[in-house]
């Protein structure tokens, strides 16, 4: 069993904040996402969800609160919901939680077309607006 470390990535006026919970079974990034390098950024991600799917049988749920992503950033969402796909299509119970700024209606959009493609849980649910 290889459990590599949590993830605690502070956000940034162009990165999510990423911070997983692998006792929990939980990863949640929140905020805009359009850094220089999106590799850079997602490969830890993937490879953590990666290692999650494969080491544990318990569920996995991503929790988003994404305002903006630029396209390397949609595609590297992909790979992610891509990794669910699969462990869902082999029993494994994943979910995702989509929340978002009702005054958006961009983000919204893309979530749906990204649950579109996923067949596992995928909850896309408004914010309340504090103003």
């Amino acid at each position: 069993m290889t459990m590599i470390p949590d993830l605690d990535i502070p956000g940034s006026q162009s990165t999510p904040a990423i911070r997983s919970d692998w006792a929990a079974g939980r990863l949640t990034l929140q905020g805009d996402s359009y850094p220089e390098n999106s590799y850079e950024l997602f490969d830890q991600v993937i490879a953590w969800v990666e290692c999650f799917l494969s080491d544990e049988s318990r569920p996995l749920a991503l929790e988003l609160t994404l305002v903006y992503l630029n396209t390397s950033s949609v595609k590297a969402m992909m790979d992610i919901f891509d990794l669910l796909e699969e462990a869902h299509e082999g029993g494994r119970p994943v979910s995702v939680t989509w929340h978002y700024d009702p005054r958006n209606e961009r983000i919204a959009e893309l979530a749906e077309e990204f649950k579109e493609d996923c067949s596992y849980p995928f909850a896309i649910t408004p914010t309340p607006v504090t103003s």
